[in-house]
């Protein structure tokens, strides 16, 4: 089973409406042990870095994440899910993330002629071999909605870059945590291979 964590975040549906085109079974919760039992744990979300640290504490979800972790449960953050992980965010300063990867959350470089939030299209750099890009062709296409990019500290977990006005690392993976800033379950056939790495492994 497939946990999807429920802190009232937008995009958690479109995410489990992917993973049910997979023939996954996938459970929507932010009960604890459900999200603990589950095979794989999904961190969803697009909306404020600092609302959604907000509510993963007062929902009591923050430390059921570090349990995931150290539990070795493979875990996928997606979009701003991927953002939590890190340290903190040009979004809400002085507000803390997870802090489980190192790294921060920049804001988008204003350049002329493109647009921010960046709403789009990108293709992929890939950097060693990312477990979720398995079997994808060179430069795949994904869908991005954002307006602030990871600047992640260390290199080597890095598994794939985009530019949009700055270098961005648009995908990571670190021992059982993956994630990505684009939205692979918006990335029409890329995106669902994507998720079918993830959920295979």
């Amino acid at each position: 089973m497939i946990a999807i964590i429920d802190y009232d975040a937008g995009n958690i549906r479109s995410v489990e409406k992917a993973l049910l085109a997979l023939g996954q079974d996938v459970t929507v919760t932010a009960d604890r042990d459900e999200i603990l039992h589950a095979d794989k744990v999904i961190l969803p979300g697009v909306g404020s870095f600092g609302d959604a640290m907000e509510k993963l504490v007062n929902y009591g979800l923050k430390d059921v994440i570090y349990e995931v972790v150290d539990k070795n449960i493979p875990f996928l953050g997606i979009c701003l899910g991927m953002q939590l992980l890190f340290e903190r965010s040009d979004e809400t300063p002085g507000v803390e993330g997870l802090g489980i990867l190192k790294g921060e959350i920049l804001r988008i470089p204003e350049t002329f002629g493109l647009k921010i939030p960046h709403m789009g299209w990108n293709s992929l750099n890939f950097h060693g071999n990312g477990k979720l890009f398995k079997g994808l062709p060179s430069e795949p296409y994904v869908y991005f909605v954002h307006s602030y990019y990871l600047k992640a500290e260390e290199e080597q977990i890095v598994k794939a870059s985009t530019e949009y006005t700055t270098h961005i690392h648009a995908s990571v993976e670190k021992d059982n945590i993956f994630a990505c800033q684009f939205h692979p379950e918006k990335s029409s056939d890329v995106g669902l291979k994507i998720l079918k790495n993830f959920v295979e492994l």
